[in-house]
């Protein structure tokens, strides 16, 4: 009888990408700007986001929009590498935290295949890149819902390792 499961690795164990959120902040002209490069970027509408809090000296008011973001779940791989080839493959060891890490791309023309667009102008993004387990529908499912054990969250030593197998990422102090 064969063995399911080989190399004695745990199947729970397995790192995956949960998500990447690309969010761009701004109010007025600029947020819509941002709104036609993310939708440009990823293919995908994104969400705009309103403001909680007042904020006199930026004239931040509560309800005012104040960003917009896109989520991509399926097929992340590939947007993945172009993201992190925009900024040489290269981060922080700051910029990592538990169970996910985020960088910035000063200019979006930086991304290989995104070419200038003139009613947009040059921008900037913010890139948020989420990690999982399986077993993480644990937490968050609405009957018998349990919570998950520290050793079963991603630490930063686990994010950086699979990030350097897969990506070819270089992470430095």
């Amino acid at each position: 009888m064969k063995n399911k499961i080989s190399n004695n690795s745990n199947v729970m164990k397995e790192i995956k990408i949960e998500k990447i959120i690309l969010g761009i902040g701004g109010t007025g002209e600029k947020l819509e700007k941002g709104f036609k490069l993310l939708k440009f970027l990823t293919n995908k509408t994104p969400s705009k986001r309103k403001s909680a809090k007042r904020i006199p000296e930026l004239g931040v008011k509560p309800g005012l929009f104040v960003g917009a973001i896109v989520t991509i779940r399926k097929d992340n791989g590939e947007i993945l590498k172009k993201l992190l080839s925009s900024i040489d493959n290269t981060i922080k060891k700051s910029q990592v935290a538990e169970n996910g890490f985020s960088f910035g791309i000063k200019e979006y023309i930086e991304i290989p295949g995104a070419e200038y667009q003139r009613d947009i102008g040059i921008m900037g993004l913010d890139v948020t890149i989420v990690f999982k387990r399986t077993g993480k529908r644990i937490m968050l499912k609405k009957i018998k819902r349990s919570r998950i054990p520290r050793r079963h969250r991603i630490s930063k030593e686990e994010i950086i390792k699979f990030m350097e197998e897969k990506f070819n990422t270089k992470f430095i102090d």
